[in-house]
Parts: structure tokens; C-alpha cells; sequence
């Protein structure tokens, strides 16, 4: 594998002690660091007073459920779930209601988030950490919904206790050694990993992956992929690690509308960054010294194409992910455009039907079909589709952009890895 030289170590986000987070250093001192998983809340977290985030507005139900799921088996995978935070994602993706799923124990480091992670996933056991809940034989399976500067160790603490592993976005964060140490732990361990990104089960991108994979694309020669999320003040974090978060550090959103259409990488990056009229996205207050809150990729693909992909916090406007691609066959633009006349069925899967409360809401009603893919890839023993390592491609890639931004848009080498 070629790697280019790392950067500078990954800060602390501990080392931040900007004001006006109430919640930020309450855990200071505990043994593992959590509190949140992605960025941004539903309008019922816990932390009331914090306003609802563009592009987590509830949405209510959505008005077509994929119907006609069948089960694979009667076998029921023993779940444990860590982490509550501020986006409550432990219990977001439905996994008590999974019927091929039983969660037997939850943790997170604050009692009352633990209660209440307890009592959405109707579980009577609860730990005080994730160290402690990995100790439980009965686990075969966990989900880490945890503050994303900790999903690396966490992870590497499951598969220690022999555990199959799922987490939220990104696979790491900001450390390509990390990214080497997860590789080659879920190599060694032989365990099932997968990473929940929620851009590669929206409906658009389940429609590009499925013609590409149909010859209705062909080689694609440009990719586009967007996450926009405007911060016009801190989110509440632990330790405040959003506080000044490199925007390519969580890239994972944008750069799904190629690697997961594909399943191919990105293999060199010349990305740039500009100043930020935001207090925290000045180089001088945040912990990550980081000047820019958008950052904007260009990057060589696998297949000899190229991709731009962009993570913005200060652009006020329309949010979220999104994506459009360009083959030598086809294109989609909201819609397929293209050579292929007969196209296989772009719908998505269907999942169970008691996980209709984790269809509607945000991300696109990706959440369900996540569970449901890891779900089935342990049933039946074969890899998921965000196995590890497109977790990881999806992810490295932005470590090595913000890198190129730091450099004035030097191209750089990408890590490669490949199943």
C-alpha cells in the first residue's frame, strides 16, 4: 500500500476550551471518550435547549415503505449499542426492532443518556462504558454511535472481544495510522465490520449504484458529491470536537456518489480551502489549527476518471447530501439519462415493517436499510456493502485532501485498500 506522509498528529479535541458549549467537559476524566455520532440532532435530543440542525428537521413519515421483505432465517444476532448523544443515534437505526435482532445490553459514559438508550431499545442491561460492554459474552454484535474522534479505538476494542462491528461515520478520524490499525484488525480478526454511511442508501445513489452495476453508466468519467451543513455557531459535542472540525475530516457523505456507485477509489487529491468569515474556523480557535470550514476536492479515480467532491460549514443555503455522476454510457441528474433503454428496478430493498419509525425523518430514510444490510451480511456470511475497506477508502481520502488544502492544493497520494 502507498501512503504518503502523515500530517500533523490529530489534536485533541479535549485541548479545545472555547466558551459557550454548557454540556462540552462534563465527562472530563472519564475513561472513553463519546457523546455523539454525526453532525447534527432531531428536534428530541436530550439537550432541549440546542436548536434543531439543517438538515435533521423531522420529516415525518415518508410516504412509500418498501414492502415485501422476507426473512433470511429465524436467527436472532445479539446486539450491544454504545452511545446516546446529542443525534441519539444508538437507537436511530432500529435495531430493537429488527426481528432477526435482539439488543441485550446498551451503554453511554452519562447514566441518564444510558437510561434513556435502555429504554428506546426496551433492553434491561446497561453498562457504564463500552470497555465493560464488550465483556458480556452474550454480545455478538455492536454498534458504535459514539463521538467520531473515538469510533477508531472503539472499534478496535470490539474486535480485541471478538465481536462483529458496525459504526457511524467516518471510519476514523483525521489519522491515516488509525486507518491502518483498523485495517489490519478486521483483516486478523476475520469479523464482519461495517460502516453506516447514509448517502450509499439514498434513493438516488441505490438508483446510480444499481445501473452502474447494470452496464447503464458505464466508466465514469466525473463524479460530484456534496455535503453541505451551515454551523453559523458550535453544535454541542463532547469536548467539543465539531469546534473548528476540518471539513474533509467528514467526508464520507459527499464522497459515497462515487465509491459507493462504483466500489472503486480515489487515488490522488488536490484540494483547496477557503477562509471563513466564522469565529471557529479561524486556524487560531479551534484545536485543529484549521483555517477552513469548505473544503474543495479534486481527485484522480481508480477507473481513470476524476471526482470533486465538496464539505462545506459556513455556506448559508440549501443542505445536505448530494450527488451527480457522468459515464461514457449514462448520466444521472436526478434522473438516468442514457445509451441503456431497459434498466433493472432502481427501488431499494425492502426491510422489515416494524422499522418504519427509523425510515422517516432525515437521511433520507437510509437508516433502516443500514441496519438491515449488516443485519443480513452476518446471516448469511458475506461481506456488507460498506465493508471496511470502502469504509475506509471513503474516508482516508479526506484526511489526505485536508492535507492537500493545508499544502495550497498540492496533489497528493491516496492510500489504496482493497478486499
Amino acid at each position: 500500500m502507498s501512503t504518503p506522509p502523515a500530517g500533523p498528529a490529530s489534536p485533541s479535541p479535549a485541548a479545545n476550551k472555547s466558551a459557550g458549549l454548557s454540556r462540552r467537559h462534563f465527562l472530563q476524566g472519564a475513561g472513553a471518550l463519546w457523546g455523539t455520532a454525526a453532525l447534527g440532532l432531531p428536534a428530541t435530543a436530550l439537550n432541549a435547549d440546542v436548536k434543531t440542525i439543517q438538515g435533521f428537521e423531522s420529516a415525518g413519515a415518508q410516504a412509500s415503505v418498501p414492502s415485501g421483505w422476507e426473512p433470511l432465517s429465524d436467527r436472532k444476532i445479539r446486539v450491544g449499542i454504545a452511545g446516546y448523544g446529542v443525534c441519539q443515534f444508538g437507537a436511530a437505526f432500529g435495531f430493537q426492532d429488527h426481528p432477526n435482532v435482539e439488543v441485550v445490553a446498551v451503554t453511554d459514559l452519562i447514566p441518564e443518556r444510558c437510561a434513556a438508550l435502555a429504554q428506546a431499545c426496551r433492553c434491561a442491561q446497561t453498562y457504564p462504558s463500552l470497555e465493560a460492554m464488550v465483556k458480556d459474552p452474550r454480545i455478538e454484535a455492536v454498534f458504535i454511535a459514539t463521538d467520531a474522534p473515538s469510533h477508531a479505538r472503539h472499534c478496535l476494542e470490539v474486535l480485541r472481544h471478538g465481536k462483529h462491528v458496525a459504526t457511524a461515520v467516518p471510519a476514523v478520524f483525521g489519522s491515516l495510522e488509525e486507518a491502518e490499525q483498523v485495517w489490519a484488525a478486521v483483516k486478523a480478526s476475520g469479523l464482519t465490520y461495517m460502516m453506516f454511511e447514509t448517502s450509499a442508501f439514498h434513493a438516488d445513489l441505490h438508483a446510480m449504484r444499481t445501473i452502474y452495476r447494470a452496464g447503464g453508466l458505464g466508466k465514469l468519467v466525473y463524479a460530484e458529491g456534496e455535503y453541505y451543513h451551515y454551523m453559523s455557531s458550535p453544535i454541542d459535542s463532547y469536548q467539543g470536537w465539531r469546534i473548528g472540525l476540518p471539513p474533509q475530516w467528514y467526508p464520507t457523505h459527499s464522497n459515497a456518489y462515487y465509491h459507493c456507485v462504483t466500489g472503486e477509489t480515489f487515488t490522488k487529491v488536490s484540494c483547496l480551502g477557503t477562509a471563513s468569515l466564522l469565529h471557529d474556523f479561524q486556524s487560531a480557535n479551534n484545536a485543529y489549527q484549521n483555517p477552513y470550514a469548505t473544503e474543495i476536492a479534486l481527485f484522480h479515480t481508480s477507473e481513470g476518471g476524476m471526482a470533486r467532491m465538496a464539505v462545506s460549514w459556513d455556506t448559508p443555503g440549501t443542505g445536505g447530501e448530494m450527488g451527480r455522476i457522468r459515464g461514457q454510457r449514462g448520466s444521472f441528474y436526478g434522473q438516468y439519462k442514457g445509451l441503456t433503454e431497459k434498466l433493472p428496478a432502481l427501488s431499494r430493498p425492502p426491510f422489515p415493517a416494524g422499522m418504519a419509525g427509523a425510515y422517516s425523518g432525515h437521511h433520507g430514510g437510509s437508516h433502516p436499510h443500514l441496519t438491515n444490510e449488516f443485519v443480513s451480511a452476518l446471516i448469511q456470511g458475506r461481506q456488507p456493502l460498506v465493508h471496511v475497506a470502502m469504509a475506509l477508502n471513503l474516508t482516508v481520502a479526506g484526511i489526505v485532501a485536508h492535507q492537500s488544502a493545508l499544502q495550497g492544493g498540492a496533489w497528493l497520494d491516496i492510500p489504496q485498500y482493497k478486499m
